[in-house]
């Protein structure tokens, strides 16, 4: 049996109304006893009042709520110092528009009890990613050999954002100090996860973009990735990665 109720997934969201009640109606009905938390960025579009309405029914629903948009990496922090401040034992990052498969939240957990982070793989054993454009993917899976080579990690999928943490890792990390905001943000995380020596495991997942629009690929994205993977070496070069 896993530890589901040890267990918290976060969610940030901004202006989600239209996947916010199938997520929790989904997430509850896999795992009941699982504990859900959204980090929400001020959304106008009511995201916020529609998680209170739920609140009243799952006490294992928890929110935050924030003025404006202060960026993804940012509401992951929040929710770190939440889960480590209210006793949970394993944490998740979870995209809210149904990219991240709910059912693969069971084989993230179970990889978290033999490994300090579980990484949700998009290319491990194969590309394994539904909906993106061909430049799109160019662009993220060298962005992904870019930065091994730079960094010396070994895990293929190094930006994804579908993980789960073991408490005593976050706990190794100084979350004051985590720099990035953006697009590199995941990558500072594993970068420093490894750093300390503790053990990644990659899990493979099928990533489906269920979003219209553009790309969020853009030019300054890529230079700021470029930017921050540089960045993260030359401080541990210099011994100051946590400082």
């Amino acid at each position: 049996m896993l530890p589901y109720s040890e267990s918290l997934v976060i969610i940030p969201t901004y202006n989600e109304m239209g996947n916010i009640e199938k997520m929790i109606n989904t997430v509850f009905t896999l795992y009941p006893e699982i504990n859900l938390l959204f980090v929400d960025d001020g959304s106008p579009d009511g995201t916020a009042n529609v998680i209170k309405k739920y609140q009243e029914s799952h006490p294992n629903l928890h929110l935050i709520e924030r003025t404006g948009k202060l960026g993804l990496g940012t509401a992951y922090i929040a929710g770190f110092k939440y889960a480590l401040e209210n006793g949970f034992n394993f944490v998740f990052e979870m995209d809210c528009d149904f990219s991240h498969d709910p059912k693969d939240l069971a084989a993230l957990l179970g990889a978290a009890q033999d490994n300090d982070l579980a990484v949700g793989s998009r290319y491990i054993g194969g590309i394994r990613i539904i909906n993106w454009p061909f430049r799109r993917l160019l662009l993220s899976y060298g962005a992904s050999i870019y930065t091994r080579v730079i960094t010396g990690l070994k895990i293929l999928d190094v930006t994804g954002g579908f993980k789960c943490f073991r408490r005593e890792t976050l706990e190794k990390l100084n979350l004051d100090k985590i720099y990035s905001n953006g697009y590199s943000f995941q990558i500072e995380l594993n970068f420093k996860v490894a750093c300390l020596g503790l053990k990644i495991k990659e899990v493979p997942i099928i990533f489906t973009e269920r979003r219209d629009g553009q790309s969020k690929m853009s030019g300054g994205i890529i230079k700021e990735a470029i930017f921050a993977v540089f960045l993260l070496r030359i401080r541990k070069i210099f011994g100051t990665l946590n400082k």
